[in-house]
């Protein structure tokens, strides 16, 4: 079973499952069945998640917290992968851990070079196979991250998210029949968890 070791005690250090129960925690807003099922696989509590979150809140807003890049490093341990990036003029160093919880995704972190994060989301794994996006009927809650629907519905256009790890998308996809719909995709830790259309 994915992660089926314990949650730390509010005392103990703070741990890789303890992690994917913060990211859980956000995603519980728009998809809180999926979440429930994937406490079940954990094998932790709904009071387990909000003590984890609880906790990771308390650490990146405490005075004393060291970097963000830091505190991901000392939580998930070193990064599985390093690479250099550059995202626009600025460069840094894309960083990744798998996540038991979702075996096909990494969690990316761009970190600049003072230890600041400029984003920090779920990517697909290298050599996971991506998910076909072609109609409406293929964006179901999960399936896909920010980077494959941008680039399965492009052009498309960012659009402000609701919270800090929250992102948005604008886009024109069709449905089954072919008739095309602007549509307005939300992702959260950079999954997808739901998305509107304009005429719905």
């Amino acid at each position: 079973m994915p992660g089926s070791s314990a949650p730390s005690s509010p005392s103990g250090p703070f741990t890789p499952l303890d992690f994917q129960l913060v990211l859980l925690r956000r995603m519980a807003d728009h998809q809180p069945d999926l979440v429930a099922d994937a406490r079940r696989e954990l094998g932790v509590s709904l009071a387990a998640m909000r003590e984890a979150n609880k906790r990771w809140q308390a650490m990146v807003r405490s005075p004393r917290s060291r970097s963000a890049a830091a505190r991901y490093r000392s939580v998930l341990g070193p990064p599985e992968s390093t690479a250099a990036r550059r995202v626009g003029d600025l460069d840094c160093e894309a960083r990744r851990w798998p996540l038991p919880l979702w075996p096909d995704l990494r969690f990316e972190v761009l970190a600049g070079p003072n230890g600041q994060v400029w984003n920090e989301w779920l990517v697909r794994a290298p050599g996971a196979e991506p998910p076909v996006l072609r109609t409406l009927d293929d964006l179901t809650p999960w399936s896909c991250t920010v980077d494959e629907a941008t680039r399965a519905f492009a052009p498309a256009r960012p659009l402000e998210g609701s919270a800090p790890t929250r992102w948005g998308l604008a886009f024109t996809a069709p449905d089954a029949g072919g008739v095309r719909h602007e549509v307005a995709a939300e992702f959260t830790w950079g999954l997808l968890q739901r998305t509107r259309t304009a005429d719905a």
